[in-house]
């Protein structure tokens, strides 16, 4: 079977990873890159071995693509989404899907008029401790998921947000650190305990004053299994503590994740630095295995390129939900699902009430 034929829409600092990541799937081949501005396209492309385009209808039209990786600001995705689907690519988009819920909808829409799979990149989905947790959940292991805690003490700093224009801006970026930072454990709390059904929160910038996002927000969530969960995220603590997803089940036992060490990585700029661990396994019987998953995690890490590895095997399942016309892990539902949770959070502290989300059968897959 012919490999499946991929482009890159945007050619900034998370195009390489995915371009890197596409070079080691057998079953892809990287033909083209397309960026508003020449001149990095042409770099670009002449990097990763692929034609460079700076018009996306001319390339969507000249390589015809399989499938394309979206990888511009937040607030673009959409625009970009619905040209390619419309033009029957299949499309996978960086975290988030979109800036807001009606972008989500209009991709959705698009891509089943078209009948083209739409997924959102999610990779920390694909880290084995957090793969060792779903398996223990789906088993029965901990009972039903009840509590499920999201915290992240991260950093980014003045020039972070000088990196790109874009950055610390609500019309450009869509948001702070619920959009950009918390995205991938937003997605892991709603994979291991199901959709969240009411949530209250609060916003806050504590110490960036030079941009208009939330570098902090906390919230509390009803999920709609009758769980309850937490969120406490922040840009906030220099120089970085540490990212944790831990879900507690009806029968006391606990599994947990440390997804980042200190400051979470930032795509073309640091690499993942601290392995992922298992941090949290009180399973009766399995309490003891701690250490041995900790050693296994760390062992794994020592042998891949872990920035482009977990894109990769992403990217991997994507192709081959394509080809095999099933589901990939993370759907666009999921995608979704993540931007309707932050979105919430939003409108809870602007209009300082509890918000109900609405109701989905397919947020969880």
């Amino acid at each position: 079977m012919n490999p499946l034929r991929v482009a890159l829409i945007g050619c900034g600092k998370v195009a390489g990873i995915h371009a890197a990541a596409l070079k080691t799937i057998p079953e892809a081949e990287f033909i083209a890159a397309c960026d508003v501005s020449p001149d990095r396209a042409g770099a670009f492309a002449e990097k990763y071995g692929a034609r460079p385009f700076s018009d996306l209808g001319a390339m969507l039209r000249d390589v015809r693509p399989d499938a394309v990786i979206i990888g511009t600001p937040h607030p673009l995705h959409a625009e970009a989404a619905i040209r390619a689907a419309e033009a029957g690519a299949h499309v996978l988009v960086e975290k988030p899907l979109a800036a807001s819920l009606a972008d989500c909808d209009a991709m959705l829409a698009a891509a089943r008029k078209r009948g083209v799979t739409l997924g959102a990149i999610s990779q920390r989905r694909f880290y084995e401790p957090v793969q060792r947790m779903k398996r223990a959940i789906d088993a029965g292991k901990i009972g039903a998921p009840a509590l499920g805690v999201f915290v992240q003490y991260s950093w980014r700093d003045a020039a972070y947000y000088r990196s790109d224009p874009w950055r610390g801006k609500w019309d450009t970026e869509g948001g702070g650190v619920l959009v950009n930072q918390s995205p991938h454990q937003l997605d892991i709390l709603l994979w291991l305990m199901g959709p969240a059904a009411e949530v209250t929160g609060y916003w806050a910038n504590l110490n960036h004053p030079t941009v208009e996002v939330d570098d902090t927000a906390v919230a509390s969530i009803r999920f709609r299994n009758g769980g309850v969960g937490t969120i406490i995220t922040s840009l906030s603590q220099k120089p970085g503590i540490y990212t944790k997803v831990h879900i507690h089940g009806t029968s006391g036992a606990s599994v947990g994740v440390e997804t980042d060490r200190g400051a979470t990585f930032i795509a073309g700029v640091s690499t993942i630095a601290e392995p992922p661990l298992t941090d949290l396994w009180t399973v009766p019987g399995e309490e003891g295995l701690l250490t041995a998953f900790q050693a296994e995690d760390r062992e794994r890490f020592a042998s891949v390129n872990a920035t482009v590895h977990y894109h990769a095997l992403q990217i991997r399942d994507f192709v081959l939900a394509v080809r095999e016309g099933r589901p990939p892990l993370v759907t666009g539902e999921a995608g979704r699902a993540v931007v309707e949770l932050f979105s919430a959070i939003y409108q809870s502290s602007r209009e300082r009430r509890a918000v109900t989300l609405s109701p989905s059968a397919e947020v969880a897959q």
